[in-house]
């Protein structure tokens, strides 16, 4: 059996218990807590058979490798990883999807905060290069706060490669977000159907080769004395305006 992977937080544990508890093999919780978060997680998890251990807080540390694990931690059997062929697979059960591309985003904390809000603005898939890119660790599920387990996290070999092909098979229009001297301010673009809202890291932005991909280019004006917004919060943004305008 491969090695388990270990969720922790109470808002990634809970989600995990009411979305795929099948996959929980051992809960973990912290000696000596006994509040109605931690009851719930527990009242979730003893149906299924699962496992639950009283530890201490040493040992919740060690298991989350790191010391906010909120008193509690399950071992997990891992998910499959997705890929190209489940994103094929999603595009052709729910067309007109609202997707989400994060261009070599690298910090964990970054990766959660957007897969946060991707699921809370009904996004079905985040897609990320398997390279040079943060992958869903422990920290990224956690910073999600349950958002991993509610949307799908594909990760592709070739990001632009990718681009073209839902472009191509499935007629989906590709958003860049950057600003250059064709890029419109994010309100005046057409947001509805089928659309993948491309998102790169700050400090780069997005790859020539992803923004060769991009039908159009589109930037969130700004009023004030800065000049740039962390890339989750932009990500927030870009996705609040995409959900209103397909909402209306």
């Amino acid at each position: 059996m491969a090695k388990p992977e270990y969720y922790y937080g109470v808002h990634s544990v809970e989600s995990l218990l009411e979305l795929e508890p099948e996959r929980v093999l051992t809960l973990f919780t912290l000696k000596g807590r006994d509040d109605q978060r931690l009851k719930r997680i527990v009242e979730l998890a003893e149906p299924f058979g699962v496992s639950i251990q009283k530890a201490s807080r040493d040992t919740l540390e060690k298991l989350a490798d790191l010391p906010y694990h909120q008193g509690v931690v399950a071992a997990v059997r891992p998910h499959p990883v997705l890929n190209e062929k489940d994103l094929d697979d999603l595009l052709t059960q729910k067309p007109e999807c609202l997707l989400l591309a994060l261009d070599q985003v690298t910090d964990p904390h970054n990766l959660g905060a957007c897969i946060r809000t991707a699921a809370a603005m009904g996004v079905e898939a985040v897609i990320v290069p398997r390279d040079r890119s943060a992958s869903l660790t422990p920290t990224a599920r956690k910073v999600a706060a349950g958002g991993a387990e509610k949307i799908q996290f594909i990760q592709v070999t070739n990001l632009a490669r990718t681009l073209a092909h839902v472009k191509d098979k499935f007629y989906y229009q590709v958003v860049g977000t950057m600003l250059d001297e064709q890029a419109k301010p994010l309100p005046s673009c057409d947001l509805t159907g089928s659309v993948v809202i491309v998102m790169g890291a700050e400090d780069t932005g997005l790859r020539p080769i992803t923004q060769s991909q991009c039908d159009i280019t589109t930037y969130i004006p700004m009023y004030g004395q800065l000049q740039s917004l962390n890339v989750s919060v932009a990500t927030g943004m870009a996705l609040y305006e995409a959900t209103r305008q397909r909402n209306q």
